[in-house]
């Protein structure tokens, strides 16, 4: 990192999790995952803190285990573009991001809500943008039997194009007003639109003039090289898998070139992974609360339910503080745990480096999944976890962090009154926002007015993860 480059704005979100393995359901301090008092006290929150945006993710199917809904997940979620526009209303600048399925959804319908959000806001919208990962989400909807896989990104690739094209539909100065006249249309062609292609064939006028912002940001994830293309060609902010600093380095430069391939200004295109905390009085304090929660996430449900997902098997039968089952997975059967994201690419090789590492470590089952699905976090006193971001923006391991608590609504209150003086102090975090929009307070500029007809290439690590 060049010692005289200007330090990097810390782009801070926050966001609502489920009840599973990342939340502490059953501490005193929790509260509801579904009430509108937990996502409102959680918004405000993060507005205090200054935060970019608040995220929340959908979820159009409980989860199940072997016919089972889980319980120990949220047992209902409302539907995220009613919350995101009841939040509208009780803030005045976080960003409100929600995952919305391109699968499951139309473009005029769903491109309306969100530009209806958008002018609502203020120019505050982003659109999380994600496919349908499995057919047991999809029979809740008619899609369900008969859209393939592939032909899903297919269809997630010219949604966003049509999306775009109804946006852009309106000028900015479509709409006038004066004391005899009212407000009136400038521009009579204002919302034509006429879209023909493998997808969607539509036609008519989009209803919703052009938001403050030009248009909702978009937000994608993209892993594989294909993936990265189609994110670094086309999302405004994308989701990174990486948290830890070597990779997520290598991740961030590569896609950082791949938009400039593209002709786009890298400072464009902002990067974010999701990452925990854990603040204490000290540093020891700090790692053994950290141990402590691990311990308490780490339940023999949580352990077998995360592995019966890999195995594809029920592992009732297995002590979680026993050896690694010496059983290969079920690649034939039917999925074991339904309406979780699944992202391994071969089981069989998984498991087997698995066993391969628990025995070289002597670990248990459990002691595995501490290794295997603890997500990294910052651990430290607030001085220190202040340094650990700090360092992890400022070295090109991303441009910001989603951030979650382990208990909701209150998780980010430590976070929010001991480490955000601290980022302001030292300039990496703004102390007042900047601007009105989602795009100013992120640093993004108003996209041009015009077609683009670009949205291709699309694969699984390009828009994956409904919930």
């Amino acid at each position: 990192m060049s010692t005289d480059r200007p330090r990097k704005q810390i782009v801070l979100a926050a966001y609502v999790g489920g009840v599973n393995e990342h939340t502490q359901w059953e501490d005193p301090a929790a509260g509801s995952q579904i009430a509108f008092s937990s996502f409102r006290q959680v918004a405000e929150t993060a507005e205090r803190g200054r935060f970019d945006y608040f995220f929340l993710a959908e979820g159009l199917a409980l989860r199940e285990r072997d016919g089972q809904v889980f319980d120990h997940d949220v047992a209902g979620r409302p539907a995220t573009l009613a919350v995101l526009a009841a939040l509208a209303g009780v803030t005045e600048h976080i960003g409100l991001v929600g995952t919305l399925n391109a699968t499951f959804n139309e473009p005029y319908e769903l491109a309306r809500q969100l530009a209806s959000l958008d002018q609502l806001s203020g120019g505050r919208a982003g659109w999380n943008v994600v496919t349908s990962f499995d057919a047991f989400t999809g029979g809740n909807f008619r899609r369900g039997g008969f859209l393939d896989r592939s032909e899903r990104y297919e269809r997630a690739a010219e949604f966003l194009e049509v999306a775009r094209e109804l946006w852009e539909s309106w000028a900015e100065d479509a709409i006038a007003a004066d004391a005899t006249r009212g407000t009136f249309l400038t521009d009579p062609d204002a919302g034509a639109f006429s879209h023909t292609g493998t997808q969607f064939d539509i036609a008519g006028r989009f209803t919703v003039p052009r938001s403050p912002q030009g248009r909702p940001v978009i937000v994608q994830a993209g892993v594989s090289p294909q993936g990265r293309d189609f994110a670094a060609k086309n999302s405004d902010l994308i989701f990174s898998p990486y948290s830890r600093l070597a990779e997520a380095q290598e991740f961030y430069a590569d896609v950082k070139r791949r938009a400039a391939g593209f002709g786009r200004d890298p400072k464009d295109l902002k990067i974010v992974p999701s990452i925990g905390y854990v603040l204490g009085g000290a540093e020891a304090e700090a790692k053994q609360r950290a141990q402590d929660l691990l311990d308490q996430t780490l339940t023999e449900k949580t352990v077998r339910t995360r592995f019966e997902q890999v195995w594809n098997r029920d592992l009732s039968a297995y002590d979680v503080d026993g050896p690694v089952p010496d059983l290969e997975p079920d690649l034939e059967g039917p999925p074991f745990i339904q309406g979780r994201a699944f992202h391994l690419q071969d089981r069989v090789e998984a498991i087997t480096a698995w066993r391969a590492r628990a025995a070289e470590e002597g670990w248990s089952l459990r002691q595995l999944a501490a290794e295997v699905f603890d997500r990294s976090q910052l651990v430290g006193t607030p001085e220190q976890v202040a340094d650990q971001l700090d360092e992890f923006v400022q070295g090109d391991g991303a441009d910001g962090v989603v951030l979650g608590g382990h208990v909701t609504p209150g998780g980010l209150d430590e976070f929010v009154d001991q480490v955000v003086p601290l980022l302001q102090e030292r300039g990496s975090l703004r102390r007042e926002y900047e601007g009105t929009t989602l795009r100013d307070n992120l640093g993004l500029p108003v996209p041009p007015r015009g077609p683009r007809r670009d949205a291709a290439g699309i694969d699984d690590g390009a828009l994956s993860g409904a919930r």
